[in-house]
């Protein structure tokens, strides 16, 4: 079986190989960590529905800005991979350095502002049940240190992307995510004679995890420093300038514009689905949890895709270019129909995972389907936006961004409280947008020359 294997590697072209190699542990890593968010919030949705409302409530705002940081590093990634394309290693070099040296300023203010602020943001939200409200803030509270990782996290997954070797990114995960669940278990219930802390124990757990996983990746890191084809060393990025940091920003802030446009769309969603129950914002979350166990393998392909087209780019290769898109669309569309599958033949048995509440499970089957179905637009614009992000072109990916945020709020507005649509409304609306910017984004990748 591992001779066949092995053959077939083989034989597939050397882009396909590259494309594995990067996007293989990039899933694993983020299906590892997705896995143990969805246990996290098994366990918290086995306490009440009011606890996935909290979570859904606390993480979405939190994400937004995660994102944005993580969103800002992609021009560094697009600069890097191209200067590999060009066979310009030293240039590579002098963007990897930068960024490690200066992308932790930004995540210091989101840690105070998590800290001591984060009630200003639920109540824009529209959380107005005090028992939500209250969790909402301890989470965000025990979960602020986590912004105090990002710069360094985001500095070396573009290093590790761009060097073509992401095995270490699931590993960390695969300790990251060990960990957490483990204390989730023992914080969350109170087992084994720890205290019972529910909603702060789930917080707690995922951030002692998360400086585990990163003691373990700077360890890695900075041992094995001539490992990695884009690595800086230490003298380097000491002396290391803010020019090419701010080239790099300033190329990632689009992408990092159009994350938080994203996002922003999102919160005004769940804005609008409190303004129906309580219960509403726990179903949503519930059902779009199951959702990211697939989109991140999207999102791992696209990683993979965003570097290759960025090589192809700065080779001049057209050909490679398409072949690279081509075959990560193929890819996912594969993915997306298993996750179609699955949950349209066993609904109630996913679902079961996160609620015991039969009316809930019986009212979220249709939720779960639609949600599936949207994967293949989802898709669509992850692979496609990182081909066309990996030409260079960062400002179309925000521009067609600003056009889907802008439809979606206004339809899921027009559905919900003119049409009387409830929940549904928010659903179609959704699916709506990510087809329509799909579409778009396809066009202008087929006009790419170059």
């Amino acid at each position: 079986m591992f001779t066949l294997i092995k053959s077939k590697f083989s034989g597939m072209s050397d882009y396909k190989k590259r494309l594995l190699k990067i996007f293989v542990p990039i899933m694993l890593s983020n299906l590892i960590a997705q896995l143990q968010m969805m246990i996290d919030r098994i366990f918290l949705g086995r306490l009440g529905i009011l606890y996935m409302s909290a979570v859904g409530n606390a993480m979405n705002p939190i994400w937004t800005t995660m994102s944005f940081c993580f969103s800002l590093s992609v021009g560094a990634s697009i600069l890097v991979s191209q200067s590999v394309g060009e066979k310009d290693i030293d240039k590579a070099k002098e963007y990897t350095a930068s960024l490690v040296k200066f992308h932790n300023i930004i995540p210091i203010a989101l840690f105070f502002f998590w800290l001591f602020g984060s009630r200003i943001i639920f109540n824009l939200l529209g959380v107005t049940d005090p028992v939500v409200m209250k969790y909402c803030i301890t989470y965000a509270r025990i979960y602020s240190p986590v912004f105090l990782l990002i710069g360094l996290g985001n500095s070396y997954t573009a290093i590790l992307q761009s060097s073509n070797y992401t095995k270490p990114l699931a590993i960390y995960s695969l300790i990251r995510s060990l960990t957490n669940i483990v204390l989730d278990w023992l914080l969350i219930f109170g087992n084994c004679g720890f205290p019972r802390m529910e909603i702060a124990g789930a917080a707690l757990g995922t951030t002692i995890a998360e400086y585990v996983g990163a003691g373990y990746l700077c360890y890695y890191v900075i041992s094995r420093r001539k490992k990695f084809l884009t690595g800086p060393g230490i003298r380097q990025i000491i002396s290391a300038k803010i020019r090419p940091y701010l080239k790099s920003c300033l190329l990632g802030l689009p992408t990092a514009m159009e994350d938080f446009l994203w996002n922003f769309g999102n919160l005004c969603i769940m804005r609008i689905l409190n303004s129906i129950n309580s219960q509403a914002a726990g179903i949503y979350s519930m059902v779009f949890t199951v959702e990211i166990i697939f989109v991140v393998i999207f999102c791992a392909i696209g990683s993979g895709t965003l570097t290759l087209t960025g090589e192809a780019t700065g080779s001049k290769d057209l050909g490679l270019y398409r072949r690279v898109v081509g075959i990560s669309i193929r890819w996912s569309c594969y993915v997306a129909l298993v996750a179609l599958a699955i949950c349209s033949i066993w609904p109630k048995p996913v679902l079961g995972l996160f609620t015991t509440d039969q009316a809930v499970i019986d009212e979220s089957v249709i939720y779960i389907i639609l949600v599936c179905v949207n994967m293949f637009g989802k898709l669509g614009n992850i692979i496609i936006g990182n081909g066309i992000r990996g030409y260079g072109d960062t400002i179309w990916m925000l521009i067609t961004q600003i056009i889907g945020t802008v439809q979606v709020i206004a339809l899921a507005a027009l559905f919900v409280f003119v049409f009387k649509f409830g929940m549904l409304g928010v659903f179609f609306a959704v699916i709506a947008d990510e087809l329509i910017r799909a579409a778009i984004n396809a066009i202008r990748f087929f006009r790419i020359k170059f």
